[in-house]
């Protein structure tokens, strides 16, 4: 499996550039997801790929190359931050005759449950003035569970390092949908930096997502290929959008009514 290598200053700029890089020298091979309907045909374009984010707050910090818009986003980051889903972790639904949690997991859920790991690394960056710690990791995979599962966690750990006085961020995927998560995933991710770096009183540092299968799935091809022809086309302010005092605006507005969806989707299994 080819191993790239991508960096930069800001998200936009590192995303496009792990676009044309992948287009480039990803190889096709055998996708076998228990969740594919024809797993036969079915191929990816993949590598083993490692995102490093010089400047993860600076402007611009949003793509124009992405699948979702100011909702989803903003939904996501609710779900990575605030733990918006947990509940569904914890609902029992019926299908095909068996009890089931309404979701398997949420990241946030497997930072927070049953040990509030985000405190964890917290009191071990504050554990000495240096905040040198290299103990200070998120584990999101759960053997026990991810075993079991048809679809299992993607995400592994989080890694927090505070290093020249700010806070670095490295992230493991087993698995990542480069045209159609990597994104969300990242600026989720980042939020996070960003709120932990803010309880330590630090300024954010680094960020780097690795994923040893990073991949575009055959449906997602035309798709991908299509960015990737703008992005080599096109300048990167041409395809970019600032985050703070323009999109950020956006995904306020959308704010409430994810919160209220959400309300609904609570009572409807008697939790409000």
């Amino acid at each position: 499996m080819k191993d790239i290598f991508v960096e930069g200053k800001t998200l936009p700029e590192v995303y496009h550039k792990g676009i044309l890089a992948l287009s480039a020298h990803g190889q096709l091979a055998d996708c076998s997801d228990w969740n594919l309907k024809d797993l036969a045909s079915y191929s990816q374009l993949e590598c083993r790929m490692t995102l490093h984010i010089e400047e993860p707050l600076k402007e611009p910090r949003i793509s124009k190359c992405i699948i979702c818009g100011p909702r989803e986003l903003e939904q996501y980051r609710l779900e990575i931050l605030d733990g918006l889903l947990d509940f569904a972790v914890d609902v029992q639904v019926e299908r095909n005759g068996v009890m089931e949690p309404l979701e398997d997991y949420t990241y946030h859920h497997r930072m927070t449950r049953p040990l509030d790991q985000l405190d964890f690394i917290v009191n071990e960056l504050r554990r000495n003035p240096q905040m040198s710690s290299r103990r200070a990791v998120i584990g999101i995979r759960d053997n026990l569970r991810d075993s079991q599962l048809q679809n299992p966690a993607c995400l592994q750990s989080l890694h927090f390092l505070v290093r020249q006085g700010k806070l670095d961020l490295c992230v493991m995927f087993r698995s990542n949908d480069f045209a159609q998560a990597f994104f969300m995933n990242a600026f989720g991710l980042i939020c996070l930096q960003e709120r932990v770096a803010g309880q330590l009183g630090i300024p954010v540092g680094t960020y780097a997502q690795t994923s040893n299968s990073m991949h575009v799935y055959e449906q997602n091809l035309e798709m991908f290929a299509a960015f990737a022809s703008r992005i080599a086309s096109e300048p990167l302010e041409a395809l970019t959008y600032d985050y703070e005092g323009f999109f950020k605006q956006m995904m306020d507005d959308e704010r409430e009514g994810i919160l209220e969806d959400f309300r609904r989707q609570r009572a409807k299994h008697g939790l409000e």
